[in-house]
């Protein structure tokens, strides 16, 4: 589900919530809104108070993290491909090809992962960048080195390749790791009843509507904002290209 609509649903659960209570209130006889009464729900929505804090803010340090993953794993693949290129530069003219499917492969592995900065060309770019990187390998390990300097070279390429190979450029993956639903459920549920307890006793004025209207909008924009991190490569937040573009930029010079 998009984040708008996460936020958009917790947003009218929990707003009617609220507005449940002071309905509630209303039609409640008044022995039950006595100080004992309200010293009760206070303790009870103060204990779902803390654990939806507590989870809220787990969920948004997990995907901060898992955001920040993906932002590292673009700067260490762009790294490793920048020297893969700069070896391969200095094995000679031998792997001139070599380092022409590099760039091809990344560019169109970049214009794959963000189709909304593809740049002219992009077309022929995603076509070419879509060889494997085993078939980059192969293409090393066929290289005949005639001397120990070029064989030093190639079993410095094969390890930078195979370091890239095992990673499977898993940062690129991390697209979609949004929160399971049912987790969500129960999240929405625990806020949901919170403010249900918290519209029972508030005073029926402007004040305190507004109030409750701008609590149901901080935790909402709060799953909101979870929900983007969790997908780092779409949305408002979207993790940055730059450093594969960079990197795109140096190869091959």
């Amino acid at each position: 589900m998009h984040s708008w609509a996460i936020a958009l649903i917790t947003l009218v659960c929990v707003c009617g919530a609220a507005l449940l209570g002071l309905f509630v209130q209303q039609r409640l006889p008044r022995h039950h809104l006595a100080d004992d009464s309200k010293d009760v729900v206070k303790l009870v929505t103060g204990l779902i108070a803390t654990l939806s804090a507590l989870v809220l803010g787990l969920l948004i340090a997990s995907a901060k993290s898992s955001f920040d993953a993906v932002n590292d794993g673009f700067r260490d693949v762009a790294a490793r491909v920048i020297l893969l290129d700069r070896v391969l530069a200095q094995y000679g003219p031998d792997a001139k090809d070599i380092r022409v499917q590099i760039r091809s492969t990344l560019a169109g592995r970049i214009d794959a992962l963000f189709p909304d900065e593809r740049t002219p060309g992009a077309a022929t770019n995603a076509l070419r960048g879509s060889a494997a990187l085993e078939a980059v390998q192969e293409r090393i390990r066929a290289l005949a080195p005639a001397n120990d300097v070029q064989r030093s070279l190639q079993s410095r390429a094969e390890q930078i390749l195979a370091d890239l190979a095992q990673a499977r450029w898993i940062a690129f993956e991390r697209t979609d790791t949004s929160t399971p639903p049912v987790f969500l459920v129960v999240l929405v549920s625990w806020l949901a009843v919170m403010f249900a307890g918290f519209g029972l006793f508030a005073p029926r004025h402007a004040t305190a509507i507004i109030a409750l209207a701008v609590g149901a909008l901080a935790v909402s924009t709060a799953l909101f904002l979870i929900e983007e991190m969790n997908r780092p490569l779409s949305g408002l937040i979207a993790a940055s290209s730059a450093p594969l573009r960079d990197a795109l930029a140096i190869l091959g010079q």
